[in-house]
Formats: structure tokens, sequence, C-alpha cells
């Protein structure tokens, strides 16, 4: 291949001159991507690394730009690697530093690394993004390495810029990324890098509290972490899926957000109940287990593989449902598109061929009723010599007494239509040489076969069409229906009435066969709502579900009279009935004030009286909820009662100490036989001003926590500018020492919030920062938007609170360590975090790097 020495100004041209004696175009060169999870974490240091280690083996390698940001160990790292220089570029009077792409494509190296792939160039470059000049290098053919962070991809600006409050201006477009030849995710712990950060390992010292105050916060960080993840696994799963596709390779890849699998009973399921539990967890979705009550398809008696399959789903977090239905792929469909399920999943089919032709395949017909719903066939274990034994023919279980499906029906027709027919045609040409008798038995058992595959109507309509084959065809005078013969008419009027009593005895067993069944699915829903009431705390919402699954109804829902309107206590299903008119109404109790409303499905008196067992049980549920509200609201009034008497015993001294010192200074000041200085009057004065002061932070402070213990706070929520706030919050902390230090700027958007309220929260706050900070360490008061809400940080640099005991700090009455009572009764951070969520926002305590509290004040934006 011709060597280079000039730039290319397009791929296959030399300094604007075509390539002459290049026989073929130049081989693409590879691009190579370590993507960052956040700054920080290690990409340059990656890169730097993995080019030292390609030059070790001998590979050209030089460093076409590279950005340390000052960090000495990312620098040492360059080590001996050729670094090009840079191009010089001057814009509005000052001088930048941009890749110099000439120089690497006349230097061509084997491998060249550029860091920062979203970076946007100086005016003056030859392009406008860096990723382009890659572009142009890896035409060239050479291997570039890069780096790029996971706020940068174009397609997650909008959602970082929600999280972090910060809008990325540099981005490069996914398909840049996604058509590198590697991506390596470089990824640390939040605590990690903000433990990296406080070291002085990413920012100046000047930048680290505000960097972790605001973007390197540890939600932040975990969430660009996730995302992170979550698209390098998205391209990962594209790269595996061309791998299949070039390989013939067909299998499903799901994740959808609700799974139902076909619970079957039979011996193997449980490998299809684990698939489908994997399925639904990768994005925690939730898993339903579903077992049609019937003889056809995957239908199956009750036993000791159906019980384990169920507590497997069970056991795997997902919840078990029965319902009857003849048609079981109608039944699955029906179900999953009620529970507005998006996968069903069933097992492979165990039939013979000859089966399927004669009954059907149930994937077939699922998969015509599916719709939108996806359905996944999962291959299973083979079944066993055992499980074999046990199936019939057709490869299902044998099971008596069946309900006739629709398929047997038709093909008693058909045998109606076709059969009989035919069998009367084959007779006519032996009807002088056979007797009547021999001809009628053979009928009646064409009859009987009617009667077994399609039930009482079709067997009877049978029984009369073969009376009249044979009496038109076989019985003389032929071509009529009279009959001659005394003995012919009797045999006819037997065939006929046994044609019709096995009929009737086929419908009767497939009726009571259904029966049994349902009877069965009652009776097991029944148990299970019986152990709900149990082991569940609030067994309502899950008594309605299996009555709606059991019943097959569209909704189910308990209402409650209150002062004339019906009241929704609990529901299931859609469109959840409002007014016992909606729908069939059961009374709950005796009152009248409580009925089941159900709706969707036509109720015989049979599924009245199960219905009526299900409000007897609602009722009982009904009853242990009310029970539950007012243990509740008794625990309310007990903790109440614990509050005064802590409150009693809390203020006994703390009220004493300041009334004393008043009561000590005015006695001072009136005694008339001591001659006081003007100095001492104005230190007297200042006490009794001091003391009166915190006397009235204590007051107001107890008087706050009664009413938030009373649930009496009441928050006035209007737009509010923090600053303001913040400023007055301030100035009403009259005698604390001049060690705080605020940064809330006046363009941050106003906050939803109660001005006297937040004004308190931040008062209370900072009072406390401010007491805890050492002497000669300062607070720091700022403010920032995040997303949709604006938070407000109070950092001190105290001995801070231990992860395990900061819930504490925010019950009444605790204070950090052994504090005398002298300095409160501990309700600052208490009667803040009420404050915070009665205005709808969030109270948050962190650690200070360093040493120290942080405590954030999230409120929501005001909607523009």
């Amino acid at each position: 291949m011709l060597g280079l020495n000039l730039a290319l100004d397009a791929p296959g041209q030399l300094g604007g001159r075509t390539l002459v004696g290049q026989a073929e175009a130049v081989a693409r060169g590879t691009l190579r991507i370590y993507l960052g999870a956040a700054p920080g974490v290690g990409k340059t240091y990656a890169m730097l690394n993995e080019g030292w280690r390609r030059a070790q083996r001998g590979t050209d390698v030089v460093v076409g730009y590279v950005e340390t940001h000052g960090r000495v160990s990312t620098t040492a790292q360059i080590r001996d690697l050729e670094v090009v220089p840079r191009r010089q570029i001057e814009h509005r009077g000052a001088r930048f530093e941009e890749m110099d792409v000439d120089a690497v494509l006349a230097r061509r190296p084997r491998v060249v690394l550029v860091d920062e792939l979203a970076h946007t160039n100086v005016p003056g470059s030859r392009h406008e993004k860096r990723w382009e000049d890659i572009e142009l290098l890896l035409e060239g053919g050479i291997d570039v390495i890069s780096t790029v962070n996971v706020q940068h991809l174009e397609s997650l600006n909008d959602v970082v810029a929600r999280i972090t409050g910060v809008v990325q201006r540099e981005t490069v477009p996914d398909q840049v990324v996604r058509a590198a030849d590697q991506i390596e995710l470089v990824d640390m712990s939040p605590e990690a890098l903000r433990r990296r950060m406080a070291h002085g390992n990413i920012y100046p010292a000047e930048r680290i509290d505000a960097a972790l105050s605001n973007y390197f916060r540890p939600g932040n960080l975990t969430a660009l972490r996730e995302l992170a993840l979550l698209w390098v696994a998205d391209r990962v799963e594209e790269s595996l899926q061309d791998y299949l596709a070039d390989h013939g390779i067909t299998e499903a890849w799901e994740t959808r957000e609700r799974v139902v699998v076909a619970v079957t009973g039979i011996p193997g399921g449980e490998q299809l109940v684990r698939r489908a539990a994997r399925m639904a967890g990768r994005v925690r979705g939730e898993l339903v287990g579903l077992h049609v009550v019937s003889a056809d398809g995957l239908a199956s008696r009750a036993g000791p593989e159906l019980e384990h399959q169920r507590e497997l789903v069970t056991e795997l977090g997902g919840s078990y449902r029965e319902v009857v239905g003849d048609d079981v792929a109608a039944a699955l469909v029906d179900f999953a598109h009620a529970e507005k399920a998006t996968q069903l999943v069933l097992g492979a089919s165990r039939r013979s061929r000859t089966d399927e032709l004669l009954r059907g395949a149930l994937v077939t017909d699922v998969l015509r009723r599916a719709g939108t719903l996806d359905v996944h066939v999962i291959s299973t274990a083979p079944p066993t010599a055992e499980v074999k034994a046990a199936v019939g023919r057709g490869g299902r279980r044998r099971t008596p007494f069946a309900p006739i499906p629709r398929r047997r029906r038709l093909a008693a027709w058909a045998l109606i239509v076709a059969g009989l027919p035919a069998l009367t045609a084959a007779f006519v040409p032996f009807r002088d040489d056979l007797g009547l008798g021999t001809e009628l038995l053979v009928a009646l058992a064409v009859v009987v076969a009617i009667a077994a595959l399609g039930g009482l109507v079709i067997g009877a309509i049978g029984a009369v069409v073969a009376f009249l084959l044979v009496n038109w065809f076989l019985v003389e005078p032929y071509y009529t229906l009279d009959i001659a013969d005394a003995e012919h008419l009797a045999a006819l009027v037997v065939f006929l009435t046994v044609g019709g009593l096995v009929s009737l005895l086929v419908d009767r067993a497939a009726r009571r066969s259904r029966e049994a069944l349902r009877a069965r699915a009652e009776a097991e829903a029944l148990a299970r709502s019986t152990g709900s009431l149990v082991g569940e705390v609030d067994p309502l919402p899950v008594l309605l579900a299996q009555l709606r699954a059991t019943f097959e109804l569209q909704a189910a829902a308990v209402l409650a009279r209150d002062d004339g309107d019906w009241l929704v206590q609990a529901a299931n299903g859609e469109p959840v009935p409002t007014d016992p008119s909606a729908g069939t109404a059961l009374s709950l109790g005796r009152d009248g004030d409580d009925v089941l409303v159900v709706t969707g499905a036509g109720l015989d008196a049979d599924d009245l009286r199960v219905l009526h067992t299900f409000t007897d049980q609602l009722t009982v549920a009904l009853e242990a909820r009310r029970l539950h509200e007012e243990a509740a609201t008794a625990v309310a009034l007990a903790e109440a009662d614990a509050l005064r008497t802590a409150l009693l015993q809390a203020v006994s001294h703390d009220l004493r100490t300041p009334l004393a010192s008043i009561k000590a200074s005015v006695t001072s000041l009136r005694q008339g036989d001591v001659a006081w200085t003007d100095e001492d009057r104005s230190a007297f004065l200042a006490t009794i001003d001091e003391e009166a002061d915190r006397l009235n932070r204590l007051v107001g402070n107890l008087l706050d926590m009664s009413r938030l213990q009373s649930g009496a706070l009441q928050a006035d929520l209007r737009p509010t500018a923090l600053e303001d706030v913040v400023a007055a919050a301030l100035g009403s902390l009259s005698g604390l020492p001049d060690v705080v230090d605020v940064e809330v700027p006046e363009t941050l958007p106003l906050v939803v919030a109660d001005p006297t309220l937040l004004e308190r929260t931040i008062a209370n706050v900072v009072a406390n920062a401010v007491r805890f900070t050492p002497e000669g360490r300062r607070v720091r008061v700022e403010a920032g938007g995040v997303g949709d809400r604006v938070d407000l940080q109070v950092i001190d640099r105290g001995p801070g609170i231990p992860p395990g005991h900061r819930d504490a700090v925010f019950a009444p009455f605790q204070r950090l360590g052994d504090r005398p009572n002298g300095t409160g009764v501990g309700l600052g951070l208490a009667i803040a975090r009420g404050f915070v969520t009665g205005m709808g926002g969030q109270l948050t305590l962190d650690d200070t790097p360093g040493g120290g509290l942080t405590v954030t004040i999230g409120l929501p934006k005001v909607e523009m």
C-alpha cells in the first residue's frame, strides 16, 4: 500500500489529488470507546493504560489529544508515549489548542488516543465536532481509542438534564458510539467517586464542595450509573441479536412488564415457570401463573405437580390464578387481556400430529386470538416414561367425563352429514342379503359414536337421521316411510329410543364433569381466600382478585355508604363500578351499608350461592380493615399521650432555665440598695433579651410539634422566592455568630412552599448546624435547581450523624450525643422535616465530605 505523508482532504484523496498507485481502498480503522458513567470514573486513565500496553507489545501508538484536567495521576499515565503537538487556533483574541488531525494523518500511527469524543472544536477547526475528526482518522486506516461520558449521548440528553439539573451542551449522536467496534464501560460506585472528589483527585479544592452538593450527589451518580449500564446492556443485546441472526439462531429475548405463564400441572412445568419468572424479573415485571380448568388443551387435574408449580410461582414472587373455560385458548387470551399482560408464555405441545389434526393446535388458536399480545412457546424437558404411561395416545392426560369441546361437536355433525349416508349407501347393495337387525346394530354403533362426540342434542338428531335413512332405504317397502312388518317397526322404535338414551347419558356425564371442575376451582379459590384472610395485612384486594378470576368477571368492587354516597373501598378490574346499580350487588353485613358489586358475567343460582360464601369472607376482611384502622388510631392516641408525657418531662428544666435567668436579672435590676453601673444594667438587659428569645423559640417549637403531632398543620402553598426566605430566616436568628456563608442566587426559579413554614424550617436547620460546627469552621447555605425541584443545602463541618442514627434524630426530644438539657428539647430537625413534608417537599441527611452533615431541603418548582 502506498505510504502517505500529506493530509487527506477526503477519503481516497491526497492533498486534493486522487491517489495513484493504490490498488485498493485503505482498510478502515477500528474504534474502541471507554464509556464513563460520570466524570472522574477513570476513562482517560483507562485509555492511556490501554495505549501504553499496546505500545509495550510493539504497536505504534501516539497521543492525538488527551485532557488531564490537571490531575497528576492521569498525566503520569502518558509515560513515554509519543504526543502529537496540538494545533493552535486563535478565536476572539484568545488562543486555543485542538487536536491536529492533519499532523496525525501525516504521522500515520497504527493507534491514536483521542480523549473526549463529544468535544466541540473551536471555530476555525477542520470539523465542528471531534467525533468528525475521529471519523476521518478511521477512514484513513488508523485505529482510534477514545472516551465519552454517558451524559453526552444525544438520546439521554434530556434525561440527564432532568436528573442533574444540568443541560449538556456537548453531545454526540448515539449511532456514532453504537458503531464503535468495542465499547467498554468504566464504572465506579457513587461512594468511591465522591471519595475521589473529596480527596481532590477530580476537581480543584475550590470546586469540591459545590460539585459534591450538586452534580455529584449520590442520587445523581446512581441514576447516571444506571443509565450507563442500561445503555451498554442495550448495545450488548444488539450485538448478540446480530450474532444470532448471522448464525441462523432463532430465540426469544423478551423483557416485558407483565408476564402470564400457563401452569399446566404436568411434570416438567417448573422449567416453564422459572423461564417466565426470569423474563419478568429482567425488568422487575409482574409474574402471573394461570391454570385453566378444562379437559382440553393445557388443563389437568389437581395433583402434586400442579400444587408444586403453584407454590413455585408464589416463591418466585408471582401470583397464581385459576379460571374455568371449555375453550382453553380463549380463556388464556381473555385473562391476559383482562390483566393487561403483554406476554403469554406457553409450553410446547406434546400432542401427536394426528391428535393436533383432529383436535387442533392450542398454540395456533392462541396466536389467532392474541392480537397485540406477545406469545412465547417454550420447549420444556421431554416427559419421562412414567409420564408417558399416564398420558393418552394424543399426548394429553386422559380426563373422564370431559365437557364437550367445539371440535368434537363438529366431528359429530360430520358423522351425521357424511357418515350415516355413506353407511346407508354401503348397505343398499346387500339389503336383500342382510337382516334388519344387523343393519340397525351397525347404525346404532355410529349413533353411539355421534352421541359420545356431540352430546344430547346432536346425538338425538343423529338417531332420528339414522332412523329415517334406514326406514327409507333398507326397510320394505323401499323409498317410502311406510313399514309393512310390525317386527321392523318395533326394531326401529327400539333403535330410536336407545339412540336418544345414549345421547342423554353422554350429555349428563359431560355436564357433571363440567360442574365438578367448576366446583373444584371454586373450592380451591375459597381455600386460598381463607388463607388470604390469615396471611394478608389487608386481604380485601386479594379476595377481589380471586373472586374476579374464579367467576370470570369484568370487575368487582366493595362499596361503603357514607351520607348517602357510595365510596369504593377496594376494587379489581375495569371499569370500576361506583354504584350498586352498575352490576349485581350483594350486601355485606346486616346493615346494608357495605355491598359487593360485580360486573361482566351472567351468574346463575349456583354461582350466586358460592358468591355468598365469598361475601362472608369479604365481610370479615372489611371488618379486619376497620379494626386495623381503629388500632392505628389507638396507636396514634397512645403516641400523643407519650408525646405529652415526654413533653412535660423534657420541658421541666428547659423552661425553668430561661425563666430563672430572666427572674434573676429582673430581681437584680430592682434592688435599690445596689448601685449598678450602666455596663451592668446593659448586661442584665441583654440576658433578659436573649433568654426571652430563647424562651420564645422553645415555646414556638413546642406549639409547632403539637400541631404536627395532632395533624392540624395547614400549609399555605404559593410561589415563593427562596432567596428572600433564606434572608428572612437568617435575620431571625439573633445572637448567632457570623459563621454562615450564603450562596442562593436570585436567578433560581420560584418554589411551591409556605413562606412562613419554610422560614421556620431554614432557621431551625441553620441554628442546628451552627450549634454543632466547631469554632473556626463555617456553615454554608447554597441552593440550585435539580430537575423539577430546587434543593437548598445547609452544610456544616461538625461531628456529623452516623447513617444508622439518622432516622432517630427526626424523632421529638432527640439530641446528638449527650448534650445537656440547656441546649433545647431536641425538636429542631423533627419540626423541620414535618414542615417540609407538609409542603410536599423532602428533607434528607447526607455526609459532608471531610466530616460534617449536609441537610438537603428539596421543594418542587413552580410549573411555568
